[in-house]
C-alpha cells in the first residue's frame, strides 16, 4: 500500500482525533450505538496512522506524505 500520510497528519489522528473519539464514546455511553461508532472511528484513525496510509485518500487524490522541495 502506498504511503500517503505525512507525519503531521498521523500525529493529529493518533494523538488528537482518536483520544477525543474515545472520550466522547465514554461520555455518551460506551454501549450505545453512538459510542460504538466512535470507538470504530478511533480504531480506524489509529490503524491508518500506524500503516501510514489512508484508503480514502487514494480516490480523493490526497497525499500529505509526499516530499516537497
Amino acid at each position: 500500500m502506498k504511503i500517503n500520510m505525512g507525519r503531521t497528519d498521523r500525529i493529529i489522528r493518533a494523538f488528537v482525533v482518536a483520544p477525543l473519539a474515545i472520550i466522547l464514546a465514554f461520555v455518551i455511553g460506551a454501549g450505545s450505538v453512538g459510542g460504538i461508532v466512535l470507538f470504530v472511528v478511533a480504531a480506524v484513525m489509529l490503524a491508518t496512522s500506524a500503516i501510514k496510509s489512508c484508503p480514502l485518500y487514494i480516490p480523493l487524490g490526497i497525499d500529505t506524505g509526499s516530499k516537497q522541495p
